[in-house]
């Protein structure tokens, strides 16, 4: 056996003794990035629809580098643009959206109807941004993220079509413009995560990139508004989202000459390419030339991978890394409890129910918030200038927050506990319950920049709890659920509207005080079963650790 034999076997062994915790590190970053969806690709897809893709050492490293720059760019200009929503509303009223359709009813006033027309646009997308997740993982681990990439473009193209020709359609084509604006958003940006293999050490940073050019993407629509007020609305809409279809066509120029047409594998999948055992055991008279030549060639390139993960990772990044994810695990006081049970067994227990709910709630208060900011400061102060100041600094809060929460979120969640997470949620989501309904402008401010902090951390949270609860085995399925039922619980937007304007005629406090007591009631609840049950975990585990120490002291 040659030297470089021996030196790849002893290195595969030290990532194999890692390969566990590995494929949880990488899972657990990459659902720890996002801030409004599932993580289907974390899903175990069968080994015959992953052949085709390629290890990051076989691709040159400028390209690699250019990859994700260009990547991070065009995510900047399609990602999540849609949550910009507050910042083009106002330019849409203006243009008078929906008017000849309020005009004609009489069972709410004109600006009631227009304002509930305008969220329900908001709410239709927001609710397939969450709902389109699970198809697009199945379409991404069966075609590749090129294949995503066009389909992103594609949607992308034709939301900003039908925005700029919505008046000239048959049907209503701002909501159809805006919801294939929101489909083409997760297309393009779901399908760019598989970048973060291309280079393992810093697999962090290219997600905190990604992630922070999906949270900047909403700063689009802000920018589009000043430049209509700066040029006193001859810019309209159907200007902006014509001008808008270079994005798509330079993404498809982008995707058919640079980007990968097949994702990039992780290192977890790299050792098991090389675990495969070589066929070395066939008898020696059935082993022919031929056989003999492909045998290796098997070994050459199982040591090309070896040396490939090497100069990727390094043997001490690795094992260090292992460390540093049981350590973690600890921290958590939940990771593993619900691993060994099926999908469906999750699912029926109240790890599962207690969340689900809590998050149906804090979803549907987040989306209700980013399309009635105005509406209901307005409102609150009785001045739509007053409400209009709010709504443009919210506008700039939205993607700032997000971009500067991005490396607290990291640190809350790997040097915490599980109930310590939970309880910051609910202590963070009762507080900006109580701003929201104080009549300080102080309060209003306070309340945006807790909300712009909020919500990354909410999202991410979320599926860091479904990861350490549920584990990645049934993650895809199990968050999947969760986010699927709180983007459909949305639509109970238009129903919020309605008791907002007419039941309680324009007041935004019962409703607010609505949310604010649900999600409170819903929290307290899953912080209290999450600490009992950890209690007794943790209690478990000292027992087992003392009658381990035990029997050795015994046997000794």
């Amino acid at each position: 056996m040659s030297l470089n034999r021996v030196s790849s076997l002893e290195t595969f062994a030290i990532l194999h003794t890692d390969q566990r915790s590995r494929r949880s590190s990488d899972a657990s970053a990459r659902a720890r990035k996002l801030s409004f969806n599932p993580l289907p690709q974390s899903w175990d897809p069968p080994a015959l629809e992953q052949i085709h893709a390629v290890g990051a050492f076989e691709v040159p490293k400028w390209k690699r580098v250019l990859q994700v720059t260009v990547t991070v760019i065009y995510c900047l200009f399609s990602a999540g643009v849609v949550f910009g929503y507050a910042a083009i509303k106002p330019v849409l009223k203006h243009e008078g959206a929906y008017q000849h359709i309020c005009r004609e009813q009489t069972a709410v006033s004109e600006d009631t109807c227009i304002e509930i027309h305008l969220n329900l646009m908001f709410t239709v997308a927001a609710v397939a941004t969450n709902v389109a997740a699970l198809p697009i993982g199945a379409i991404l681990d069966r075609y590749g993220p090129r294949v995503c990439g066009l389909l992103g473009a594609f949607f992308l193209a034709a939301g900003a079509l039908i925005m700029a020709f919505e008046g000239q359609l048959p049907f209503d084509g701002l909501l159809f413009g805006y919801l294939f604006l929101a489909l083409g958003g997760p297309f393009t940006y779901i399908s760019s995560f598989q970048l973060s293999n291309a280079f393992p050490r810093n697999s962090g940073l290219i997600l905190a990139l990604l992630t922070g050019a999906f949270d900047a993407s909403s700063a689009l629509f802000l920018v589009y508004r000043i430049i209509y007020q700066k040029t006193e609305g001859s810019f309209g809409h159907r200007r902006f989202f014509l001008a808008y279809l270079v994005v798509p066509v330079a993404i498809v120029i982008i995707q058919l000459t640079l980007m990968p047409a097949q994702s990039y594998k992780t290192v977890g999948e790299l050792v098991e390419e090389i675990e495969e055992p070589l066929p070395d055991d066939e008898p020696y008279d059935q082993i022919d030339e031929h056989t003999a030549l492909l045998h290796e060639e098997e070994r050459q390139h199982r040591e090309e991978v070896v040396s490939g993960i090497q100069d990727l990772l390094g043997s001490a990044k690795a094992d260090k890394q292992a460390k540093r994810e049981e350590r973690k695990n600890e921290i958590s006081g939940v990771w593993g409890v619900m691993h060994p049970y099926t999908s469906w067994e999750q699912i029926k227990s109240p790890w599962f129910i207690l969340i689900c709910a809590f998050t149906v709630i804090q979803m549907t208060r987040i989306n209700y918030f980013v399309a009635t900011i105005f509406s209901q400061y307005e409102a609150i102060f009785g001045s739509p200038e007053k409400a209009l100041e709010i709504n443009e600094f919210f506008d700039l809060a939205l993607p700032l927050g997000g971009i500067l929460s991005i490396p607290f979120i990291g640190i809350i969640l790997d040097h915490t506990s599980t109930v310590t997470v939970l309880s910051v949620l609910v202590a963070c989501a009762t507080t900006i319950g109580v701003l929201g309904i104080v009549e300080q402008t102080w309060a209003a401010y306070a309340n945006i920049c807790l909300f712009v902090l909020y919500r990354p951390f909410y999202y991410t949270a979320v599926s860091d709890y479904s990861a350490k609860v549920f584990g990645f085995r049934t993650f895809g399925k199990v968050y999947g659920t969760i986010i699927c039922l709180s983007g459909l619980f949305n639509f109970s937007q238009s129903g919020l509207d309605y008791l907002f304007h007419e039941t309680f005629h324009g007041d935004p406090v019962p409703v607010n005080v609505l949310l604010l007591s649900l999600g409170l009631l819903i929290g307290v609840a899953l912080v209290v079963f999450v600490a009992v049950k950890s209690r007794s975990i943790r209690r478990k585990l000292l027992e087992e650790e003392a009658q381990s120490a035990f029997g050795t002291m015994t046997w000794g």
